[in-house]
């Protein structure tokens, strides 16, 4: 499966009711390190099919980008049955994000 858009629209269907583990990856299209994490992400939605992976780009999204608070990117949460059960700033290599999910 590869990795959803995810939208104000979208949010609670897609995340808040989802019965997988959410992988939310928070990025705008200027940002470098979120360039790097992105190609990451799109494989382990690709690789784990047990695992919910959305991307919120910030500047699209600004409603949600604000609801968890996100003042660097990229930022990455862990989500099980709505509430947030992990997260982490910044570029991160593929085991670290994995690790996340756990």
């Amino acid at each position: 499966m590869s990795a959803l858009a995810i939208n104000q629209y979208n949010f609670e269907q897609e995340v808040l009711n989802s019965d997988k583990t959410v992988l939310l990856d928070f990025w705008a299209s200027w940002c470098g390190p979120c360039r790097m994490v992105s190609p990451i992400v799109d494989q382990i939605a690709k690789e784990c099919p047990e695992i919910k992976v959305g991307k919120i780009n910030v500047d699209e999204q600004p409603e949600l980008a604000a609801a968890f608070r996100v003042m660097s990117i990229p930022s990455l949460f862990v989500m099980k049955k709505g509430k947030i059960v992990n997260s982490a700033i910044g570029a991160r290599p593929k085991q670290q994000i994995l690790e996340m999910l756990k």
